[in-house]
């Protein structure tokens, strides 16, 4: 039997083989699971020691991150044509352990849409490409579209409709220097050019499969500029001061940070909430990432109308994002009845309180109820309850120190008269503040320009949280959290801590090689003054001098 007989045929599957390769090699494929199982989906095959813990806050480490320019080059075609984050191939070495061939890739949303390419900006920033209402496709492995105002935040870091951009004890003055810092809700300017600068995440089984570091899948170096100044002091005092209080945060240090032979920088480096994160927060359950396009309303019973919504990052394969799905639909549809007798069956309540009194004592208006919807939600398979996990504290300790327990923050430490989740009538962004494509503002609020806002789903939104409103609008739930209010302010303020936190992290940041510390000094002198303006008015405030 010769092959020249059966050539066509041969030739007939070859084409076939190679157009499905075409076709569907670009298609990703999420299996809708319906299995309760409690088993892992991944096998850790490899776990490098290392020599020093990653996240052992009090030394300075080492990062150093070799790749080639052409691949370089085609990620940020990637993110310029097609709004793609792609991985890359990259060496590592972290404390002197050399570990190649890991994925790195660019992070962030709002934080991108400020990077620049030659001196260029992306037109419209991401999702440029869509039609309009189109929304924007969820990132790989939980970035969702942009969370916020391109670059961060409104052209000079000021807050909307005439709010200024407040530094510490909401005096205008205290805005951000270089459209960044402490007091005012800082944009973040980047450049292709300097890949030391740039927010990336780095993932240790990306072409190494099975591979951990210290347990860790990710790890996040986090990018300067987006509140907290040049070395986002305001998120390191803010990790610190929450695992001080025994609540739920990710761990982090400082890093000398080295791409190729550009010039080091001093960054801080985030535990990413990944397998590893999930293993700390004890028993056995499932972690969901909220995605910025996420609204947390009802879309029926179907799954896949949530992929906007929410990414499972644990158990794929044996556990769905049922369970999230009814919480959903049972907070936007109960009646107050309802919803205050069994929330508890839902939710871990003293646990939610406290997750929200933290919110509040450190000024952080982008939590699960902001634009970048930043928090993750852990399923409890034993109680079968949620406990929420806040993530993203670069844009705490940047309002108003004189924000009480129960008032709503707004963007840039603004605050909206009491008793109004909607800005005053009348109310105008600033001339030029250029919003998201399908951006869809508060009722009384109009797009610049006065044209029409897109509808759900859409990214940077003004945020809004069904289960945080109605539980803080609920006199049910009033006592439980004034009490952790009052617990945290004194763990957090009171006692110290978050000027301890202050104080130590600096001194680890000076021996932290491209630390700049004329930048650093300015940078601490004004969050110093908020934490010294906030703990003192707090100290007067009825919940705190209730008995």
């Amino acid at each position: 039997m010769r092959v020249r007989h059966y050539w066509k045929l041969l030739a007939t599957c070859a084409a076939f083989i190679a157009t499905c390769a075409v076709v569907f090699s670009s298609v990703r494929v999420a299996p809708l699971v319906t299995s309760s199982s409690a088993n892992r989906y991944d096998q850790v095959t490899q776990n490098i020691t290392g020599t020093t813990e990653i996240f052992d806050a009090t030394v300075a480490h080492r990062i150093e991150v070799i790749f080639r320019d052409k691949d370089y080059q085609r990620l940020l075609d990637d993110l310029w044509n097609d709004d793609e984050k792609s991985f890359i191939e990259a060496d590592l070495t972290i404390d002197g352990i050399r570990i190649p061939s890991v994925g790195i890739r660019l992070k962030g949303n709002s934080t991108l849409a400020g990077l620049t390419r030659n001196g260029e900006a992306r037109q419209r920033g991401l999702g440029r490409n869509r039609p309009p209402g189109a929304g924007q496709e969820p990132q790989p492995d939980g970035d969702g579209p942009p969370g916020g105002f391109p670059g961060g935040g409104f052209p000079g870091g000021g807050a909307p409709g005439g709010f200024p951009a407040e530094g510490p004890g909401g005096n205008p003055s205290g805005g951000a220097r270089d459209g960044a810092g402490p007091g005012g809700f800082g944009r973040a300017s980047l450049k292709a050019e300097e890949p030391e600068s740039l927010p990336w995440l780095i993932r240790f089984d990306e072409f190494v499969e099975g591979r951990r570091y210290q347990g860790h899948r990710e790890i996040a170096v986090r990018v300067s500029g987006m509140g907290g100044g040049t070395m986002v002091l305001n998120e390191a005092v803010s990790l610190q001061v929450l695992a001080a209080a025994g609540e739920l945060a990710q761990r982090y240090a400082y890093s000398s940070f080295t791409v190729n032979d550009r010039p080091t920088t001093a960054r801080l480096i985030v535990e990413h909430p990944d397998e590893g994160f999930a293993d700390t927060l004890g028993g056995s359950g499932v972690l969901y990432k909220s995605l910025a396009t996420g609204q947390f309303s009802d879309q029926g019973d179907e799954p896949i109308s949530y992929a906007d919504d929410f990414r499972q990052i644990t158990m794929k394969g044996s556990q769905d994002l049922q369970p999230v799905i009814n919480l959903i639909r049972w907070v936007t549809s109960s009646s107050d009845a309802d919803f205050d007798a069994h929330l508890d069956d839902y939710v871990d309540v003293p646990a939610f309180a406290r997750y929200l009194a933290a919110q509040n004592l450190l000024l952080n208006f982008d939590d699960m109820a902001g634009p970048g919807r930043n928090y993750y939600l852990w399923y409890d398979l034993n109680t079968k309850k949620f406990t929420v996990v806040g993530w993203d504290y670069n844009l705490t300790l940047t309002g108003d120190a004189t924000q009480g327990p129960h008032d709503t923050v707004r963007m840039g430490g603004g605050r909206f008269p009491p008793g109004g989740d909607t800005p005053p009538e009348g109310f105008q962004p600033p001339d030029g503040l250029q919003l998201p494509e399908g951006f869809q503002p508060p009722e009384g609020m109009s797009r610049p320009g006065g044209d029409a806002a897109g509808g759900r789903g859409q990214p940077g939104g003004p945020g809004g949280n069904k289960l945080k409103e109605r539980f803080l609008a609920s006199a049910a739930f009033k006592t439980v959290y004034e009490d952790a209010y009052r617990d945290l302010y004194r763990k957090v303020y009171a006692d110290g801590t978050a000027m301890n936190a202050l104080e130590s992290i600096t001194t680890v940041l000076s021996t932290v090689s491209g630390y700049d510390q004329q930048k650093t000094a300015a940078d601490v002198e004004q969050l110093t003054t908020l934490l010294r303006q906030r703990a003192e008015h707090l100290a007067t405030d009825s919940v705190i001098t209730k008995e």
